[in-house]
């Protein structure tokens, strides 16, 4: 390095030392460095906070207790319930685990699949009107139902048998 910018280091190393050096007389850096080692002070202000917090304000009691609040829940205008009409089931094959009561205009998923395949395989004795009568339907539910539900065939076929070719 040349001679100027050694001055020019020195003076800025000078320059940053300063305010360093005008703390040192009057002790104040002591109390920065004591405030930056010690976590003392985090300590007091944690505990100054947690006062705070569980101070109770005996002003701001008194005015809560001038208060006072009066509620009621809204009354409750409802028209008399009708009970919903049940019927029994056509019962499945589970026993227990069926579904025992339903809803009138309703079926469960059973009585569904066995309404559809006994209309598939016999369509002239399970008409629609019929299905609408046995399991307490609306007659348009039903056309839908059938008309849009149409169950699966499940068809197994015959296993091919390959002669074995016999060596020769």
């Amino acid at each position: 390095l040349s001679a100027p910018e050694l001055v020019g280091n020195r003076n800025f190393a000078g320059k940053r030392r300063a305010p360093w050096e005008s703390r040192r007389s009057s002790g104040e850096a002591i109390e920065l460095v004591e405030l930056q080692k010690g976590s003392s002070l985090t300590q007091i202000c944690h505990s100054e906070i947690q006062e705070e917090i569980f101070r109770k304000d005996n002003r701001l009691l008194t005015l809560l207790k001038g208060v006072y609040v009066e509620s009621r829940d809204p009354p409750v205008s409802s028209l008399p319930r009708t009970a919903e009409e049940k019927r029994l089931t056509k019962l499945g094959h589970l026993g227990d685990l069926d579904v025992k009561k339903v809803s009138k205009g309703k079926i469960s998923i059973v009585e569904a699949l066995t309404l559809l395949n006994n209309h598939k395989l016999h369509p002239r004795i399970w008409t629609a009107e019929k299905i609408a009568v046995e399991y307490s339907l609306e007659l348009k539910e039903v056309n839908s139902l059938l008309e849009f539900f149409i169950p699966f065939a499940v068809q197994e076929f015959p296993k091919e048998t390959k002669k074995a070719i016999k060596p020769t």
